[in-house]
C-alpha cells in the first residue's frame, strides 16, 4: 500500500522545496562529514564508513518515527523517490535540442543529469547522454527505492536514499574521494546489483509495449551491461540502447549497443515513452501480488 501511494505521489506532485526535501538534508550530512574528515588516507577511509553509518542510523531512525498511517508513510516515501523530477529534466534537455539551442541543452544536461563535461558534445552525444542518464536514474530514482521500501518499509527507503546520495556526492575516483567515498561507493553498489538487472528487465518489457523491441533490448543488456566501470549502471542504459535501436557511447569509456540510429531530440522523446511504462508496471505488480495476498488470506480464513 504505501508503494502505491508514493509512486501515485511521485507522479502527481514531485517533489518538495528544495529547503525541506530530505535529500538535501542529507546531502548537507555528507557535505558536514567532508568537512570534518581527517586528512590521511586510512583514516579518511574509517571516517567515511563511520560518517555514513551514522548517517544511515539517523535517517533510518527519523523515518521510523513517523506516524504509520498508509496516507503519510506513502507521501513521505514519494520524497525519497525522483521519477517525475527525471523526466522533467530529461525533457528539458530534450526540449532545448528540438529548438537547436545546443549551448542550453549543453548546460542543462550537466546542471541536471550528468558530472562529466558537457561543453564540447556533440547534439547526438548531449541526446545520448540524456538517455542514457533517463535510463540509470531508472533505477536509482524509482526501482531502487521502491524495492527497499518493499524490503525495509520507510526506514529502509531512507537508508537507500542516503547510500545513494552518498555515493553521488563521495563515490570517485580521484585524489579528494578515493578513500573517503570508498564505503559509500561500495554500499551503494552492493545495494544496486538487484534493482539495476530488474530495471533492464522493466525496461524490456515497456519498450516491447511500445516498439516490439523487448526481446532485443533484454539481449543488448545481458551482451552490453559489463562494458561499464560501474557492475550496475550498464544494465538499464544498454537495455534503453536494444530499445531504442542506437549506440550510447561515453568518450573514451564505454559503448553500449549496436544500433544503427544517432541519438536525437526525438529519440530522447521515444526514450521517454518507454520510461514512463516503467512506474506503470512496478504499480501493477505490486496490486497484482496485493490481491493475490488477500485473496490467498481469505481463503486460509475461510
Amino acid at each position: 500500500m504505501y508503494l502505491l501511494i508514493a509512486l501515485i505521489a511521485d507522479a502527481l506532485i514531485g517533489d518538495p522545496p528544495n529547503a525541506w526535501h530530505p535529500v538535501a538534508l542529507m546531502g548537507r550530512w555528507m557535505h558536514l562529514g567532508e568537512r570534518f574528515a581527517p586528512r590521511s588516507a586510512m583514516a579518511r577511509l574509517l571516517w567515511g564508513g563511520v560518517w555514513l553509518a551514522a548517517g544511515a542510523a539517523a535517517t533510518g531512525s527519523v523515518a521510523a518515527l513517523l506516524p504509520g498511517h498508509p496516507v503519510v508513510r506513502g507521501l513521505a516515501a514519494s520524497t525519497l523517490m525522483a521519477y517525475r523530477g527525471l523526466d522533467r529534466a530529461v525533457g528539458e534537455v530534450q526540449t532545448a535540442l528540438e529548438r537547436s539551442d545546443l549551448a542550453e541543452a549543453r548546460r542543462l544536461l550537466g546542471w541536471h543529469l550528468v558530472s562529466r563535461p558537457t561543453a564540447d558534445l556533440r547534439a547526438d552525444e548531449v541526446a545520448g547522454a540524456a538517455i542514457e542518464s533517463l535510463a540509470e536514474n531508472l533505477s536509482d530514482s524509482l526501482v531502487a527505492p521502491a524495492l527497499a521500501l518493499l524490503v525495509g518499509g520507510l526506514p529502509g527507503i531512507a537508508v537507500y536514499r542516503l547510500s545513494n546520495t552518498a555515493d553521488a556526492m563521495w563515490g570517485y575516483r580521484n585524489e579528494r574521494y578515493e578513500y573517503l567515498g570508498k564505503a559509500a561507493a561500495r554500499l551503494d553498489d552492493a545495494l544496486n546489483l538487484l534493482p539495476a538487472r530488474l530495471t533492464a528487465a522493466l525496461i524490456a518489457v515497456a519498450a516491447q509495449i511500445v516498439c516490439g523491441r523487448g526481446m532485443i533490448a533484454w539481449q543488448i543488456a545481458r551482451r552490453d551491461a559489463g562494458r561499464t566501470a560501474s557492475p550496475n549502471a550498464g544494465w538499464p542504459m544498454a537495455a534503453m540502447a536494444g530499445a531504442l535501436d542506437t549506440t550510447l557511447t561515453k568518450r573514451g569509456h564505454y559503448i553500449l549497443g549496436s544500433g544503427s540510429r544517432l541519438p536525437d531530440a526525438a529519440m530522447i522523446g521515444e526514450a521517454r515513452r518507454i520510461a514512463r511504462r516503467v512506474p506503470l508496471l512496478l504499480a501493477g505488480g505490486v496490486l497484482l501480488v496485493t490481491l493475490n495476498v488477500q485473496r490467498s488470506t481469505l481463503n486460509v480464513q475461510c
